[in-house]
């Protein structure tokens, strides 16, 4: 489905490479540390396709969680430090626990992770831990067995009700810097995503095995991204969805190197939030 041709047609855009999935031999497979095999990290191997990626403004009015699987929403954060653990977790955790109840009509929100990017090889944060980079890989974070799995993970005693209702994992993504011009986010309308597009792969961590989408190159993908994103604005992305009667249940994105990017632009920094949504059954 997607946006019919006149309509997307209108929209301006940029032509980048995505990174898609080699269709593989083996089930795909990351580790999130040196695997102790001493082979190599991953075994997914991309395979770049160069693909319009629209600007999402003239329509971001229209757009909705349930039907393309994002979301632009506007939120002033009262943060003054991005990069102070402590002050993402006391005040921005319960404003996106708001803005996204708002969004949703959700009964509650749990955040439950974060992480904060930064497009330099070797950055750290003040603890000295490296800083993650964008991931340059068009995939969705969570599958059709492992949305549930992170409920039952996180909160045990209350996963088996938790799980009669409607259950979403909606991220929060916004820059930290801006106007973002570097690295900028694509997302996928997930109308256009076929269910054979999306491939489980592990993610291996050393005390479980997480699983996430890969995803398969198909011609009608419709992208999206949002030029020169203030740090007033953020984008929520579907990434798992209970319900399978017709709405997006995920949404893929990626990090690309946009063309008109100015070569003197600050690098890329930004902040995701991972986010359990219930619905009351």
């Amino acid at each position: 489905m997607g946006l019919q041709n006149e309509n997307i047609a209108a929209l301006s855009f940029v032509t980048a490479d995505l990174n898609y999935l080699t269709p593989p031999l083996d089930r795909p497979r990351t580790y999130t540390f040196e695997p102790p095999s001493g082979g190599p990290r991953s075994n997914i191997v991309p395979e770049p396709h160069s693909v319009p990626i629209h600007d999402l403004r003239p329509i971001s009015e229209t757009v909705s969680l349930d039907r393309e699987g994002f979301a632009l929403v506007t939120q002033k954060s009262s943060v003054k430090d991005f990069y102070d653990e402590h002050e993402i977790r006391d005040v921005y955790y319960p404003e996106a626990e708001r803005l996204i109840k708002a969004a949703t009509g959700a009964d509650r929100v749990f955040v439950f992770d974060h992480t904060v990017r930064k497009r330099v090889d070797g950055a750290a944060d003040r603890d000295g831990n490296l800083l993650r980079q964008p991931v340059a890989r068009v995939h969705v974070d969570h599958t059709a067995k492992s949305g549930p799995q992170r409920v039952r993970d996180l909160l045990p005693d209350e996963a088996d009700e938790l799980l009669k209702g409607r259950v979403q994992i909606i991220n929060l993504w916004r820059p930290i810097r801006g106007p973002l011009l570097d690295s900028p986010l694509a997302v996928c309308d997930a109308r256009t995503v076929h269910p054979d597009d999306l491939v489980a792969s592990d993610l291996v961590y050393p005390n479980r095995v997480g699983e996430t989408y890969s995803v398969k190159y198909y011609p009608d993908h419709q992208w999206f991204y949002v030029p020169r994103m203030t740090v007033d604005e953020a984008l929520l992305l579907k990434c798992f969805d209970s319900k399978t009667d017709g709405r997006a249940r995920f949404a893929p994105h990626s990090a690309f190197a946009d063309p008109t990017t100015p070569s003197d632009a600050p690098p890329r920094e930004s902040i995701e939030l991972r986010t359990l949504v219930f619905h009351p059954n």
